[in-house]
């Protein structure tokens, strides 16, 4: 670490907080502690931790820690496949989704619905609320079972990453609403001028789809189009799309919802 200089406070460029995810993922509960104290001495306003390699019990003192000592904990679900798509002896990612609100964390990858990480549209909303609301009611449009009721425990939120560009804003807009988190990373270092003009490129296209959203406009139906709208005056945007128009990622989900007998 030495020499690490993290960005910190507010950049006199956009005058927004700006910070990076050290893992503090390690073999031991010490260890990880220890990790996440080296961060907090840094500096870092956030850190990330796996929650399903670490377990349980560590993410539960590792959240802990974060929040007695004002560090955010973005929770990584590395190992998720090996559980939750083992249709004969695994279990759904909702059960997952729940247990790390158990254990605690301030937000967590819950796939894209676009992008390569594509799941069922109404599975993966399923999870959002899940996620973050008090009350759940049994919807069996979403994959959910029973009502259930979180009462006062405390919300997580979403975060949609994996294979993501500015192509797919408008549907995530559409999809997420505004209460998530969006990470890009091939989405902003594939831009062909660097990564500071991906990022300019992602934050232009993300503040065309929430004005155009707030105005009514119909982003599944009309997203492309502002996005080439906003593309026309914004020069790293316009490269950007040109890098991703023809890229596609076209799987079919894995998690279905079980059709009625």
């Amino acid at each position: 670490m030495e020499g690490f200089k993290p960005t910190l406070g507010k950049t006199f460029e956009t005058g927004e907080i700006k910070g990076h995810y050290l893992n503090a993922t390690a073999g031991t509960c010490e260890e990880i502690i220890k990790r996440t104290v080296c961060a907090r001495e840094l500096g870092v306003p956030i850190i990330m931790h796996n929650y399903l390699t670490g377990g349980f019990t560590a993410n539960t003192s590792l959240a802990h820690y974060c929040r007695d000592n004002g560090l955010l904990l973005h929770i990584h679900p590395a190992m998720h496949a090996v559980i939750n798509r083992q249709k004969n002896h695994g279990m759904n990612f909702r059960v997952l989704a729940k247990a790390l609100c158990m254990s605690d964390g301030d937000h967590i990858h819950i796939g894209t619905i676009v992008g390569k990480l594509e799941e069922e549209r109404d599975i993966t909303l399923g999870f959002v609320d899940l996620l973050h609301d008090d009350f759940i009611g049994k919807d069996r449009s979403r994959d959910i079972y029973f009502s259930q009721d979180w009462v006062s425990m405390l919300g997580v939120l979403p975060v949609s990453s994996g294979g993501t560009h500015v192509w797919h804003m408008p549907a995530l807009t559409e999809i997420f609403g505004d209460d998530f988190v969006l990470q890009f990373s091939g989405g902003t270092l594939g831009h062909p001028w660097g990564n500071a003009p991906g990022a300019v490129a992602n934050r232009v296209a993300l503040e065309a789809c929430v004005q155009a959203q707030n105005e009514g406009h119909n982003l599944a139906r009309e997203g492309n189009e502002i996005i080439r709208k906003v593309s026309k005056w914004s020069l790293e945007l316009g490269a950007t799309c040109e890098v991703w128009k023809a890229i596609k990622f076209e799987f079919d989900a894995v998690d279905k919802l079980d059709k009625p007998a």
